[in-house]
């Protein structure tokens, strides 16, 4: 049996809808009238890990009461620029920022770092089972940029919508797996 691993992108904040780098804000939806509505992803051997922000913890609230912080799942590390809507910016930075993955400006984490701890996550994970994990839009771009072998030119144009997931499994090497979305059930 192989290993799933659902990831969740969290569901929408004020940072995302402002185009701002994220601070540790709380979601815009109404999350404790809603907790527990994707409960059904719950089973016998599902595990539920979220990142350690704020917006991550109250997503989680939706899948399950019964979710782990894992610091693997944190946000990129935005530096100075966290915060700071992108007009905010110089723009010679955000350019540099763009276009060389291992570029940091900000002060915070390059892309390929990022890409790097993310892979360092998923090489950790272990046995099977489903793991459904609550983490963010940079996160799950990292996640597909090394599942996929992208080039480092694609990390830019992954688009991730708030509670969009991806479904990878793992039996021996990762693969996405394209599901129908009652599959899902998001």
């Amino acid at each position: 049996m192989a290993l799933r691993l659902t990831l969740v992108s969290h569901a929408a904040t004020l940072a995302q809808k402002k185009a701002r780098f994220a601070a540790d804000e709380p979601l815009i939806m109404d999350w404790q009238a809603q907790a527990g509505k994707y409960s059904q992803f719950s089973g016998r051997r599902t595990r539920f890990l979220h990142g350690p922000e704020l917006r991550t913890r109250q997503t989680a609230a939706l899948f399950s009461e019964h979710s782990e912080v894992d610091q693997g799942l944190r946000d990129c590390d935005f530096g100075q620029w966290q915060g700071l809507s992108i007009e905010e910016i110089e723009q010679a930075e955000l350019g540099a920022w763009m276009s060389d993955w291992q570029a940091a400006p900000h002060g915070g984490e390059s892309i390929a770092r990022l890409c790097q701890r993310v892979g360092e996550w998923m090489d950790g994970l272990t046995g099977t089972g489903h793991v459904v994990a609550i983490s963010h839009p940079f996160v799950l771009r990292a996640a597909l940029m090394r599942v996929l072998q992208c080039p480092p030119t694609a990390f830019h144009t992954i688009d991730i919508e708030p509670l969009s997931a991806v479904d990878l499994r793992f039996n021996g090497i990762w693969r996405m797996r394209v599901v129908e979305l009652p599959a899902l059930v998001l």
